[in-house]
């Protein structure tokens, strides 16, 4: 079939609200420069983002936000919710990023999966909580560079899986998707990569990086990733879809050849980095998917898809290979 035949062109799978950004750093009480990249879970019926915020030295730490309704009538928390422990957690010393939160049932708790900037670049550092308000720090558990990482809710064969996207030094060699293992959550091993940079003129050429933790349905593992296109006018991030094996999440099935989401609103293209859209949480919700995402990495957004219509388009591109 052509590649212009595509049924679901010029289709948008994800609406956006339509009084996005939903928050902004006027907002927060103590200042800010901005908010941005939040980890998204239902927490005590409500919706609770634990914003990545960027503080006016250019560090960053993380905050809560709650919602009702996860769109209006935002609480923030007076004072940040999670800050870096240099002493404790040297890696922690350019600041934290960039939170992915997944619920372990094994442990019941929450898993934040995050980006720590130490002095030799930015590395995966893992915490749990079970009130986000206090956090148990596991530390380094993917050293520099690497960063992009999520958690799988469950063990596979005994062992914990985490996708991350290690960057190598290299630029040649492009910037893919890894999957490594856990007994503990804290030794990893078992490392290769699994999704990998499309080069040319793809969306996803040369720099792709996991989006928000996978979400299971009855057909497979269904990630969101960015991509990154480099332009003559900068670097454009925007989100596709793959689908993983249920059992073996090492094995992709099937990914999308079009984008699913990119910068085209105001907010999305003008802000501290231009045309940037970049989920780190995303919330299911009956047969829908609330999905948050940063916005030029200055606000925060949201945008709304049915996960039906997600997976017809996933079924209608070819095989994985």
């Amino acid at each position: 079939m052509s590649l212009y035949n595509n049924h679901y062109q010029n289709v948008e799978l994800f609406e956006r609200y339509e009084n996005n950004p939903i928050l902004i750093p006027s907002m927060w009480p103590y200042r800010v420069n901005s908010v941005f990249n939040a980890g998204a879970v239902i927490y005590n019926g409500k919706v609770l983002l634990l914003a990545r915020v960027e503080d006016m030295r250019g560090f960053s730490h993380f905050s809560k936000a709650t919602s009702e309704d996860g769109f209006t009538n935002w609480t923030i928390d007076p004072e940040p919710s999670m800050v870096p422990e240099i002493e404790g957690y040297p890696e922690e010393y350019y600041g934290i990023e960039d939170p992915r939160i997944t619920w372990l049932e094994e442990y019941k708790k929450y898993a934040v999966v995050y980006t720590s900037f130490s002095r030799s670049g930015p590395l995966v550092s893992l915490a749990t909580t079970e009130d986000f308000s206090t956090f148990d720090r596991y530390g380094v558990i993917m050293s520099p560079e690497d960063k992009d990482a999520t958690l799988f809710p469950r063990r596979f064969f005994e062992r914990w899986v985490l996708l991350h996207r290690p960057t190598p030094s290299n630029d040649a060699m492009g910037a893919n998707i890894w999957i490594s293992f856990s007994p503990d959550l804290k030794h990893w091993g078992d490392s290769k990569p699994i999704l990998l940079a499309r080069k040319g003129s793809w969306w996803d050429a040369n720099k792709i990086g996991m989006g928000p933790p996978p979400i299971e349905t009855p057909e497979g593992w269904l990630i969101l990733y960015h991509g990154v296109k480099v332009t003559a006018a900068g670097s454009i991030y925007r989100l596709g879809f793959a689908l993983l094996d249920l059992e073996r999440p090492w094995n992709v099935l099937k990914r999308c050849d079009e984008w699913a989401f990119g910068p085209k609103e105001i907010y999305e293209r003008i802000g501290d980095v231009p045309d940037v859209t970049f989920p780190c949480g995303m919330i299911k919700k009956d047969d829908k998917l609330i999905m948050y995402y940063g916005a030029a990495d200055t606000t925060i957004s949201v945008a709304v898809a049915s996960l039906p219509r997600i997976m017809e388009c996933i079924h209608e591109t070819k095989e994985f290979s």
